[in-house]
């Protein structure tokens, strides 16, 4: 398949190809005048590196996956270790859209009289709400 037909056939602009090439992630397999050609089992290959992204993998670890001939050779505690960190990051999602729900409709005049709200308050300022990444950002209350 040229160049051209793997970008119709994946969905992906031939740029993302040429990228995806230079990084080792595919390989083409020879040139149909200039353009690239590529091997059926390509698409395969491209549908692994989207759902590693849609996972939340970088490319890099992608291009991990992949033995030299291009097979998959994928790391099961990578992936193990992956779905952890996916289900840390919904309970945390969950905790944060229970306490913005609550919060939308609560009966107390002020959220400053809130429990719940202040719970909230709390978890987001010991950095329980924040993705994992990045050092949480500690808030620093005044005692007016």
């Amino acid at each position: 398949m040229d160049i051209a037909e793997v970008a119709r056939k994946s969905g992906l602009p031939a740029s993302a190809l040429r990228y995806y090439e230079e990084k080792g992630l595919i390989a083409s397999v020879g040139r149909q005048g200039l353009r690239r050609t590529f091997a059926p089992g390509v698409l395969d290959q491209l549908a692994l590196i989207a759902l590693g992204q849609a996972a939340g993998f970088s490319l890099d670890d992608i291009g991990a996956m992949f033995s030299p001939d291009g097979q998959a050779s994928i790391d099961r505690k990578s992936l193990s270790a992956k779905a952890d960190e996916i289900d840390r990051t919904i309970k945390r999602l969950k905790a944060m859209r229970n306490g913005l729900r609550h919060a939308a409709v609560c009966p107390a005049p002020s959220h400053a009289e809130c429990p719940t709200f202040q719970r909230l308050l709390r978890a987001a300022s010991a950095g329980e709400l924040a993705p994992r990444m990045r050092k949480p950002v500690r808030l620093v209350r005044s005692k007016a």
